[in-house]
């Protein structure tokens, strides 16, 4: 299709004929693309062997750097060099730095360094590699004439050499040069670079003047520098001519002639048409404005470009004059900086500013086309710095990026895309600036190493910059806004699905905002009821339509002529309209416009009630229908820009590469040119992400709603009535009585199953008095952990901050972690409440996991004591509305000497008084500043910036309560750097769950080890807990991951197994595809980790499982061990999702074998770390002979907002019944849960976390109340609830009947009840009404025909009510 072909449509200097030589260097390397780690280019191509040398000195030169961009200029060099009279030839050889991680170019990189008398090195910013560099370098560095290093990694600068000067010395001579370096110590990569070029241009002067050799050789090294910075060939020529004559003995007083260095300016405004570098904005302007050559329009919108120095001087600069014609092309003026360090910051601050008015921006939007972070390129970044330039500058800032580590023709073949190196250098830093919309723009020729233009991706990235830019100079009133709703699955009570967010209540509200702001909306509806009626009933229906409101009637020409990709979509959908969002002639276009607003229903995926096409391994294009919607919006309505309301849609996870995306994928064919806004719910980073990089979306988040603890209710309330009678009445004669009535209470709620209580015959008269606490305090241990639990109430409105009432429960949360990293360092309240009675925190959590009464009765102390010093701070700061009132927030300090402070005051009276008042104190200071920012808010706000074409800040996502500096909401969501992760802090947390889950395993499993655990991983959790669950794999295996010198993390330690004090544990790891996006290079690390401890073979089978198991597999599937030891899966490159949930969803799967089967074709491509940049391989053999060998298999729960059953991701991956079917034996492995969202992690069984989630979610008063409050949207959670406890059912069988039953009983049994749900949102009663018909019907639930019975009779009535059959 055509679609496909314009990405190969790059333009790519004419190839030269290869002579024989090269091809016969050509190394088969195996394995599709790039065996390596991608990169299959070949040193071969920067190798000159000079001819006819005829008695002239060959000097062999070996050089090793980041980027290609030198290799044309020093390939001339040498030329010019050898084509010369003079004594000197010059062999040379050049490695890019990736092409060392393959074992072939490494073996040949160090010959050629054994026969070098020249070695360079510059940017050698990756640690494992710098080390593999080092190791050859060190045993020849003496012998060799000369070694100069440019800076890069420490080890790397201690390497340089020439003559008496080395960089180790400089540390401690007098030298200006030693002051210089002692002063570094304390700067980190750009600020170390800036001040290394201060240092170039006096440095030369003042060492002409000493007379030591020391100096002259320094004086080399600096001259060699700016050589090396002038970068065109006549300055590369010059510096291999000075280093020959004065380091090779055969040259010295050769005389040869050596000019001084042609300077090229640091930084200024270059354009390619224009005489000179400008350095200063007006004489650029004097120039451009009076061009014979092109003229502009007054108000034409202005775009900064920031380009790199070395493209620029090395004369590889056709890839940015493309950029700067485009952008002409389309009416826009340019200012193209450059900068030679590594602080962008200066030249912004220096030329975007207008020259009249410093404050003003001249710019109106900038596209940083480095692809590095706008302060530290490639070595350290300072992320506060350039979020400080931006925020001053306040314009859209997007990153575009080069091809650096692969050439054009590799990443068009990848599934994968953009090279996993280059995706955490420059997509995941610079997205901590704020920067957005990663697309490539030039790719690299694989002979010369020359940039070239990619003119389609040219295109997007100018279109789009032009179009944010545009959103300045529009006036409001004239703005065209698409607001995008969801609708999962499909149907009628599901429009505006959105996690946490109610979405009617929040667009009434952005659109009451935006009327204020001066837009359009036409005729708003009085209520957000009214607006949803109008939105999804059809107003030309005679009944109750099933259909929604119909916007736009698409004919099949129209669509056909303005969505130019819309004939790639029919070898999945044959020819349009096709059967979906169409009345079989037409595409419909689902919504409703209000004045320049359109509120549009996004279709769905079009496969989700289609078994065949869930169970492909790989997700097929979007449907004409979709196509459809996305043309409609940008062409026929014209938008300015879109909004995508709340998580999530499916345009980010249509089919396409993960990162870096060509025309020919759907999400960037989809998005076309449209600014994309989009209400991402803050504690959901990971997919965030995504959505930023294949969608190019500005992500604005926003807060989940405040958490309540659950409370008690019913039977569970009652139980806890006996037990404080217990506690009073306990050494009377009742005693017994009451223990009796508390077992048979916790008989009849169900508790049996969490809590060892006694047979059913037996009487407590005849136990001893502790056996009666201990039982006693068993079940009041549950009691509380059901009571405390916090529970998101209701739904989130955009732009509503919650009340202080509703901050309760989250600020105690905040309070009860330790934060040792905090300054001053910060004790939880727990911990300190716990103290003033000294005791040990945490052997409080551990006696109360036992169930000793008196232990769980003082946790039960402290849990409400701290409950009460944060209600009585909170009440302080209340205004009359009960919302914070922010002239008390200041009033902090006025706490002091007047009257007690109110938080103090409430434990005065009690056990606690004696606790420490300096912790209090520095704990209640910063929940001030937490509480502060909850209120502060800038949802809206955000929003409105965005569409006025500013900066919106950037922040991190994930949960508030561990990482605080997620609030205020209305911040561009950011992930972390992918390479910061597991931290030491994430490593200790894993390590107790790790020793939990072990132990527990055993305690249940007769003293065995489990020989292998079968675990998921996904993006967000690990963003939260900075790398907790990848850190728990890491230690199961038995291996320790290490951070470089930068403070990556990306090395390994072997734990000997007397540290380690058991088995090494086999493990299984499903990644989600969206971890597989974000975090690859750790996908690496991981595999590698296995690998390891697989290749351990001085180490006994029974000791190490890992090894055991891929002995047997490397025997049974005829393969070597490290290949059988492969045990990193996730989904082919590009796909998502096992489906399961989709089929569940949909109701649209015959059995259980027919959701494993999905399972298996969509979960089973493994990660290699030999061949990281081939992406994902197909290996379903592995996958089920690793899988039927699990013993366990395990999830994680970190954050209190998602649960097991709020969303449908985790009983989509689930294997338990996958695991029990591939079994030898059939046995049912043991699942777990870990529980990290209190201070006192727990493992619990798969079947105790989902009791637990239903009695504190689905059948809690408290919780579907709070849900019914928010209407229509409301009623859709508890059915959704519903489903995914299904789900459970089909994937694990965990569910037990009783919550089915309770189910029934709060739902269906009481008529008031059934009235309410049907009136407020009759599709979603209908759903649940079926839902539970279907548990009956597949064998998950057995219950009477009465209420069977009663089940089909609502269904039938819900149906006419939906109909409109009154």
């Amino acid at each position: 299709p055509a679609v496909r072909q314009a990405a190969r449509m790059v333009a790519a200097d004419p190839r030269p004929p290869s002579p024989a030589r090269d091809a016969a260097v050509k190394v088969d390397l195996g394995g599709g693309p790039g065996a390596g780690m991608f990169t299959s280019t070949t040193p071969a191509v920067r190798r000159i062997v000079p001819e006819n040398v005829q008695g002239k000195k060959v000097v062999k030169v070996v050089y090793t750097v980041l980027e290609a961009q030198y290799q044309q200029s020093l390939s001339e060099a040498v030329r010019q060099i050898n084509a010369s009279d003079g004594p000197l030839a010059v062999e040379v050889v050049g490695y890019l730095l990736e092409e060392l991680r393959d074992a072939a170019n490494y073996e040949e990189f160090k010959k050629d360094v054994a026969e070098a008398n020249i070695f360079i090195a510059s940017l050698i910013f990756i640690e494992e590699l710098a080390e593999k560099i080092v190791a050859v370098l060190e045993p020849e560095r003496e012998r060799m004439d000369a070694v100069v290093v440019f800076p890069s990694m420490p080890a790397m600068m201690r390497m340089n050499k020439l003559g008496s000067f080395s960089m180790a010395q400089l540390g401690q001579s007098k030298s200006a040069m030693a002051e210089f370096m002692r002063n570094q110590k304390k700067k980190q990569g750009s600020d170390f670079q800036d001040a290394m070029l201060k240092l170039v241009r006096t440095l030369p002067k003042v060492l002409k003047y000493l007379p030591s050799d020391k100096a002259q050789d320094a004086r080399t090294f600096m001259m060699s520098l700016q050589y090396w910075l002038g970068g065109n060939a006549d300055n590369l020529q010059n510096m291999l001519t000075m280093l020959a004559q004065t380091y090779v003995a055969e040259l010295e007083g050769a005389g040869m002639e050596v000019a001084e260095p042609e300077t090229f300016a640091d930084l200024g405004i270059w354009h390619p048409t224009a005489p000179r570098v400008f350095d200063d904005l007006k004489e650029y302007l004097n120039w451009y404005d009076t061009r014979p050559d092109i003229k502009f329009k007054p108000d034409a919108p202005v775009v900064g470009l920031v380009m790199q120095r070395s493209h620029l001087v090395t004369g590889d600069d056709g890839h940015y004059a493309a950029v700067v014609m485009d952008m002409e092309a389309r009416g826009a003026k340019v200012v193209p900086i450059f900068s030679g360090a590594l602080d962008f910051s200066v030249p912004v601050e220096k030329f975007f500013f207008d020259p009249l008015d410093k404050t003003k921006s001249f710019v109106d939007s900038v596209v940083n086309l480095t692809g590095f972070a706008l302060v530290g390129g490639p070595a350290s970044q300072d992320h506060p710095k350039a979020i400080e330039a931006l925020k001053k500058l306040n314009v859209p800032y997007m990153v575009s990026l080069p091809l650096v580590f692969q050439t054009t023709e590799e990443w068009v073949d990848s599934d994968l895309g953009l090279h996993p190196v280059q995706v955490a250098l420059q997509v995941a830093l610079p997205e901590l600036d704020g920067g957005l919309e990663p697309i490539i723009f030039s790719g690299r020729d694989s002979r010369t190493g020359k940039s070239h233009a990619l003119y389609d991706r040219i295109a997007s990235t100018c279109e789009r910059a032009v179009n944010w830019a545009k959103l300045r100079k529009k006036e409001n009133a004239e703005k065209k806004l698409a607001i995008t709703v969801f609708s999962f699955p499909p149907d009628k009570g599901n429009v505006g699905t959105a996690a946490y967010l109610n979405v009617f209540g929040s667009i009434f509200k952005v659109l009451k905002k935006l009327k204020g702001e001066g837009y359009d909306v036409g005729d708003l509806p009085e209520t957000d009821e009214e607006l949803i009626q109008q939105v999804i009933n059809d107003s030309e229906a005679k009944f109750n339509s099933t259909n929604l409101n119909v916007a736009y009637k698409m004919s099949v020409p129209e669509y056909q002529e303005l969505c130019l990709y819309s004939g790639a979509l029919e070898e999945n959908w044959g020819p349009p309209p096709g059967q979906l969002n169409t009345d079989g002639e037409q595409l419909l276009v689902f919504g409703k416009q209000f004045g320049n607003v359109f509120i549009g229903v996004q279709p769905t995926f079009g496969y989700e009630g289609d078994p065949m096409r869930l169970l492909f391994s790989k997700s097929a294009s979007p449907h004409h229908g979709f196509a459809a919607y996305y043309t409609f919006v940008e062409h026929v309505f014209g938008a300015d820009a879109v909004l995508h309301f709340g998580t999530h849609g499916s345009l980010e996870f249509m089919p396409g590469k993960q990162v870096g995306m060509s025309g020919a994928c759907y999400p960037d064919a989809l998005i076309g040119g449209i600014p994309n806004l989009y209400y991402y719910a803050a504690n959901n980073p990971s997919e965030a992400t995504i959505a930023k990089r294949r969608s190019y979306a500005n992500t604005i988040s926003y807060l989940t709603p405040p958490a309540e603890n659950a409370g008690l209710y019913k039977g569970l309330k009652e139980l806890q009535e006996l037990i404080s009678s217990y506690q009073s009445l306990k050494d009377s004669g009742r005693g017994p009585a009451i223990v009796n009535s508390i077992v048979d209470k916790a008989r009849i709620c169900n508790l049996d199953r969490d809590v060892e209580l006694p047979p059913e015959d037996a009487d407590a008269k005849d136990l001893e008095p502790e056996a009666r606490d201990t039982i006693v305090g068993s079940v009041y241990r549950k009691l509380m952990e059901i009571e405390s639990r916090l529970l998101p109430c209701g739904l989130h409105v955009v732009g509503v901050p919650p009340s202080a009432e509703e901050s309760v429960a989250t600020l105690v949360n905040i309070a009860s972690i330790d934060r040792p990293e905090n300054e001053p360092p910060l004790r939880g309240l727990p911990g300190i409440l716990a103290a003033a009675v000294g005791r040990d925190i945490e052997e409080v959590y551990r006696n109360s996991d036992k169930g000793v009464l008196a232990d769980v009765e003082l946790l039960q102390d402290i849990t409400m004591a701290s409950r009460e010093c944060v209600q009585a701070f909170v009440e302080e700061k209340v205004g009359q509305d009960g919302r914070i009132d922010a002239t008390l927030m200041n009033a902090f300090a006025k706490f002091t000497g007047m009257k007690s402070k109110p938080y103090v005051a409430a434990v005065e009276g009690t056990q606690f008084k004696r606790a420490d008042r300096m912790d209090l104190d520095n704990q209640f200071a910063y929940l001030n500043f937490c509480l502060t920012q909850v209120v502060k808010d800038n949802e809206l706000g955000a929003l409105v910036e965005g569409l006025d074409g500013e900066y919106v800040l950037p922040g991190p996502g994930g949960d508030p309560i561990r990482n605080p500096d997620v609030l205020p909401t209305g911040k561009n969501i950011h992930a972390l750097d992918p390479q910061a992760i597991p931290t030491s802090a994430a490593i200790q947390s894993a390590q107790v769950v790790v020793d939990r889950l072990i132990e527990r395993q055993r305690q249940e499993n007769g003293g065995t080890y489990p020989e292998s655990i079968a675990l998921v991983l996904w993006g967000t959790d690990n963003i939260k807990t900075y790398g907790e669950s990848l850190a728990q794999v890491m230690l199961m295996v038995g291996v320790r991951p290490k951070p470089d010198a930068l403070g990556r993390v990306n090395k390994l330690e072997l734990i000997p197994l007397e540290e380690l004090g058991r088995p090494r544990i086999d493990v299984v790891v499903n990644c989600s595809g969206v971890f597989r996006d974000l975090f690859i290079n750790q996908m690496n690390l991981l595999d590698r980790a296995v690998k390891l401890a697989a290749e351990q073979e001085d180490e006994p089978l029974e000791m190490n499982f890992v090894r055991k198991h891929a002995l047997e597999q490397a025997e049974e599937l005829g393969v070597d061990v490290r290949s059988a030891a492969t045990r990193i899966f996730s989904n082919a490159s590009g796909s998502y999702s096992a489906n399961v949930n989709l089929a569940v969803e949909n109701s649209s799967w015959s059995d259980e074998q027919q959701l494993q089967e999905m399972y298996i074709s969509r979960k089973s491509f493994a990660f290699n770390s030999d061949k990281p940049g081939a992406g994902m391989d197909q290996s379903a053999e592995v996958f089920k002979s690793a899988m039927k060998k699990v013993d366990v298999t395990f999830q994680n729960l970190d954050s209190s907002e998602i649960s097991l059953t709020d969303v449908s991701h985790y009983f989509d991956s689930d294997p338990t019944k996958l695991v029990q079917g591939l079994r030898d034996d059939g046995k049912s492995p043991a699942s777990f849960v870990a529980d990290t969202t209190t201070a006192n992690a727990q493992v619990r069984t798969l079947s105790e976390t989902v009791r637990l989630d239903s009695r504190t979610k689905l059948l809690n008063p408290k919780w579907y109340e709070g849900m019914m409050s928010s209407g229509y949207e409301g009623v859709r959670e508890i059915q959704k609830r519903l489903t995914n406890t299904m789900g459970w059912s089909a994937t694990s069988g965990q569910v037990d009947n009783w919550i089915y039953e309770s189910a029934n009983e709060t739902f269906f049994e009481d008529e008031e009840m059934q009235k309410r749900l049907m009136e407020t949102n009759p599709a979603s009663f209908r759903k649940m009404v079926a839902t539970m018909l279907e548990l009956n019907g597949r064998g998950y639930w057995e219950t009477d025909d009465k209420n069977l019975d009663r089940l089909r009779q609502l269904y039938s009535d819900v149906e006419d009510r939906i109909e409109g059959v009154e």
